[in-house]
């Protein structure tokens, strides 16, 4: 028995240890001073702020299938949704919002760029024609120049491209690119056909280059580089390799939509001002802290010994999760926050379960441990019931809700996931760490409200 508890009281204090290191992660970048604890300030990983908390441009745009050729304009939206996404990953914002919506028969691309203050620049980056092209293999000669001036550099990354040069080809020519399959193995093949231009341009390239590779590139990142086994007429190739079926299909769609065969319409433009997520960050974090305060005053009033217990439970489930907003990482906006406080309430009501039922079981006699067994093990369905019910609204919202709407369904799924750690786990650890042979006859301790 003594045994038991030695480890029930070990399991406690990693617990306690591992929410302090939480609590610290939580923290730096919100307490200057932590910052200032030599070996810290490089464990500071900021927290990711929206467009309403950390300002920045919100974009609306709109699809015009008028002219479109295709049969998918659901895969038509998707790629132009990776076009913008890797064009304002170019233009450095961290993690921007990029989705698309349907509304009747209308669809729409919703922009958000966090930070971003230079809207004309921003629209015009967005508004450019993705850029498909296909570069000739270089010398050997020029290669190891290229990643020998590289190796001098203190980067060590070379400032152009070692094995690829640029050629007049690219997706100006591109007339579509289809999905094929082998007839012999069955593996997926892309097919591209090129116009009457690009048709002359890519014979003559394949018939510079065979037995050598031809860079395929988007946006200047490398896509593929199939290997030209003849000369090619008629303005159709092939590109083959070990595709899946899946990576063949997304490598169509970028193909296709560096044609940018989906032209889209400014209509809607908005400026978020910082002055305005700086207010909103501060009146967020006030109301949180207040909250959290109130919740503590009053379950140690209360509930006694349990209530402190579930305040100490309490913070280290409130290290943890902003822990995990950091770590995940999770895009903080008002309606996030406002999730995660109300998660919090969720957290205290698990616990208020769990310590009503303990004091229905002192009342009948039973001694403290048998009671706190009782206590958790009776509140348990109710807690199940009423998070799980919680975790279904949550995902409804997540599949159905927009970008603000799933953020407060995110942050709300995260907390009542983790809550349900803290009330049954650490709660009961800290609770059975702090018996002590001669506690019976303090048990009003563990009673509530104005009850001896």
């Amino acid at each position: 028995m003594q045994s038991s508890i030695t480890r029930v009281r070990i399991f406690a204090i990693v617990i306690l240890f591992v929410g302090i290191l939480a609590g610290l992660f939580a923290a730096l970048g919100i307490v200057p001073a932590l910052g200032r604890i030599p070996g810290l300030a490089s464990f500071a990983k900021p927290y990711r702020l929206g467009l309403d908390l950390a300002g920045g441009t919100h974009l609306l745009y709109r699809a015009d299938f008028t002219n479109f050729a295709g049969t998918s304009k659901s895969g038509a939206m998707d790629g132009l949704r990776d076009v913008i996404e890797r064009r304002v990953n170019l233009f450095g914002v961290t993690e921007p919002v990029v989705q698309v919506e349907q509304a009747g028969g209308e669809y729409r691309l919703i922009v958000e760029l966090a930070g971003v203050r230079d809207i004309r620049e921003a629209i015009r980056l967005i508004g450019e024609t993705p850029f498909l092209e296909f570069k000739a293999p270089r010398d050997e000669a020029d290669t190891e120049r290229i990643l020998e001036a590289a190796k001098q550099q203190s980067n060590s990354i070379p400032f152009e491209d070692p094995y690829f040069v640029s050629t007049d080809l690219n997706g100006r020519y591109l007339k579509r690119a289809d999905l094929q399959f082998d007839p012999t193995t069955n593996a997926p093949i892309i097919g591209i056909e090129f116009n009457d231009e690009g048709d002359k341009l890519f014979e003559a390239l394949t018939e510079k280059y065979i037995g050598r590779p031809i860079g395929i590139y988007l946006d200047g990142a490398p896509l593929s580089a199939p290997v030209v086994r003849e000369k090619i007429f008629g303005g159709r190739a092939q590109i083959t390799g070990q595709f899946s079926i899946l990576e063949a299909r997304e490598l169509v769609r970028r193909l296709n939509s560096g044609a940018l065969p989906v032209p889209i319409t400014l209509v809607n433009q908005q400026t978020v001002e910082a002055s305005l997520g700086a207010e909103s960050l501060a009146r967020s974090l006030s109301a949180a802290v207040i909250g959290f305060l109130a919740v503590a005053c009053f379950m140690a009033f209360w509930y006694r010994l349990p209530g402190l217990i579930a305040v100490v439970a309490l913070s280290i489930y409130v290290g943890i999760i902003l822990t995990l907003f950091k770590i995940i990482p999770v895009t903080l906006t008002a309606a996030g926050i406002a999730g995660f406080v109300l998660s919090v309430g969720m957290a205290v009501d698990a616990n208020i379960l769990i310590f009503e039922r303990m004091k229905e079981e002192l009342r009948r006699g039973k001694t403290l441990p048998s009671a706190i067994v009782e206590g958790f093990g009776r509140a348990w369905t109710s807690i199940r019931d009423s998070n799980v019910s919680s975790l279904i609204t949550a995902a409804i919202l997540y599949w159905l809700g927009t970008s603000v709407v799933r953020g407060f369904a995110l942050t709300l799924g995260i907390g009542v996931l983790v809550s349900m750690l803290s009330a049954i786990s650490i709660s009961r650890t800290f609770l059975r760490a702090v018996l002590v042979p001669r506690m019976e006859r303090w048990r009003w301790l563990f009673l509530s409200g104005f009850t001896r």
